[in-house]
């Protein structure tokens, strides 16, 4: 099964992009330039080439976004309510809202794909990568994840006094070759099923399958240092 014919098996695939307009640490970063657009412009410009979807929603509050949005290809059909715009919801009551307002009012989904609208390195093959994973895998969820660059059983913390502490000490003598690889959230996409979108199931569980992305193509955007080195990577990636 590959994404151009995914629609013929489990129904019509919905893109939910959240993007409050409230973020303190970097403000208005889901409208700041990056290299020559608009943050989020870049999810839903990936949203679109991938030919994943039949609908790309953005979920917001905030009036500017909204209009943005509708400029680079996307729906903006509500605005998200006060109740789940604040820093402390969490993703799947947002995406729930969506699906449900979409049922409602337009027709249901049998696959839905929560896109993160800070995403700039995001590729539209990515996308479908993770389309096919769930298709193919069965799974409830596909979700975006990248190795970590060292060890985290070397990982170390910093004690009240000032002192170092490893958080595994037992793996103090282990060869780096011979510790277990481990993975984290690429904060890029979750494809998910909409029975699995509307259950109590965990995403990062047994119930999801991995998309495992190199990490040159990774980068969490919360600082400004963090936007620093995400453009960096995609002038990089990007050749200018």
């Amino acid at each position: 099964m590959r994404a151009s014919n995914a629609a013929q098996n489990g129904g019509r695939n919905l893109a939910v992009i959240p993007a409050r307009g409230g973020s303190k640490r970097i403000p208005r970063k889901n409208l700041r330039d990056f290299c020559g657009m608009p943050m989020i412009a870049r999810t839903i410009k990936a949203a679109v080439d991938s030919n994943c979807f039949d609908r790309i929603v953005v979920s917001t509050d905030d009036a500017q976004i909204a209009d943005v949005s509708r400029q680079y290809g996307a729906d903006v059909p509500f605005i998200r309510p006060a109740e789940l715009a604040d820093d402390y919801v969490p993703l799947m009551p947002v995406v729930r809202h969506a699906a449900e307002w979409c049922r409602e009012n337009d027709d249901n989904y049998g696959r839905i794909c929560c896109l993160s609208a800070t995403a700039p390195l995001l590729r539209s093959s990515d996308i479908r990568d993770g389309l096919n994973a769930l298709v193919d895998a069965g799974s409830k969820f596909a979700v975006a994840v990248t190795r970590y660059a060292f060890p985290v059983q070397r990982a170390v913390r910093i004690s009240a006094n000032g002192r170092l502490i490893m958080f595994c000490p037992e793996e103090f003598t282990s060869r780096s070759q011979d510790l277990e690889t481990a993975y984290h959230d690429a904060a890029q996409f979750y494809w998910g099923t909409k029975d699995a979108w509307f259950s109590e199931s965990i995403v990062f569980s047994e119930a999801a399958v991995p998309v495992i992305l190199p990490r040159i193509r990774v980068q969490d955007i919360d600082e400004p240092e963090d936007w620093a080195a995400a453009e960096a990577m995609f002038r990089a990636l990007h050749g200018d």
